[in-house]
């Protein structure tokens, strides 16, 4: 006789914004979804960072406008590379400004959406954060590839081989590994393999450290996606 399987744990969040009705909102979606369950909220960033702490969410929703700390320390606090037990941190916000999502690109975000994109995408965003990918708003996206490209003068040394820039440019567009695996024709655990390389070459936590240097050495172009 086979046993069933027993469904795997819902995926524990922390909602942390300033606004009673974000947060009330964020957790009717969330909790809304049988994978996900809210297990604490937050009105301001310290208490954000205590919760996180207490408590050991899987992922951490974080506004940017927050009273004691804003949303940018809180990532830096929990995720960043001093961070002794790092936390999916996905921000989530009305601001959309260059220096906004870089800083929390840097601080090791793992998505940056803005609050306008919709339920949907804030549902996307949690599950891609648990599978090891990034989602971020197709608005930031456009802004930041727009933006964020230095003159070629300014380049910096390319590491990768053909095809690691390849993937790089790729995961600078918000692909997951099987979208990318789909584009290129290679699997999605290749891909994987070579997104670790990347991160190796370039020093980097995650892909939306891959992201951050594509465009910053003008790998990814707004005519490249």
């Amino acid at each position: 006789m086979t046993l069933p399987q027993r469904p795997a744990s819902p995926t524990r969040i922390l909602i942390a914004d300033d606004q009673d009705d974000v947060r009330s909102g964020f957790r009717l979606i969330l909790d809304s979804q049988p994978d996900m369950t809210v297990v604490g909220t937050a009105a301001d960033g310290a208490a954000a960072v205590g919760l996180a702490r207490s408590l050991a969410p899987d992922v951490v929703l974080a506004d940017i406008r927050m009273p004691r700390l804003d949303g940018l320390e809180v990532t830096r606090l929990l995720a960043g590379p001093e961070a002794a037990h790092p936390v999916r941190v996905i921000v989530v916000t009305t601001f959309d400004h260059d220096a906004y999502v870089h800083t929390a690109l840097r601080h090791g975000a793992c998505g940056f959406l803005l609050k306008r994109s919709g339920p949907g995408l804030l549902i996307e965003g949690v599950r891609a954060a648990m599978a090891g990918d990034t989602l971020i708003s197709p608005q930031v996206t456009v802004r930041l590839l727009r933006r964020l490209a230095p003159p070629p003068t300014l380049r910096a040394p390319d590491p990768l081989t053909d095809r690691e820039r390849e993937i790089a440019r790729l995961v600078a567009r918000g692909l997951t590994n099987s979208e990318i695996g789909a584009e290129l024709f290679i699997s999605a655990g290749t891909v994987k393999t070579h997104i670790a390389n990347i991160q190796a070459k370039l020093a980097v936590r995650n892909r939306v450290g891959i992201a951050a240097w594509a465009w910053e050495t003008g790998l990814a172009t707004p005519a490249s996606g």
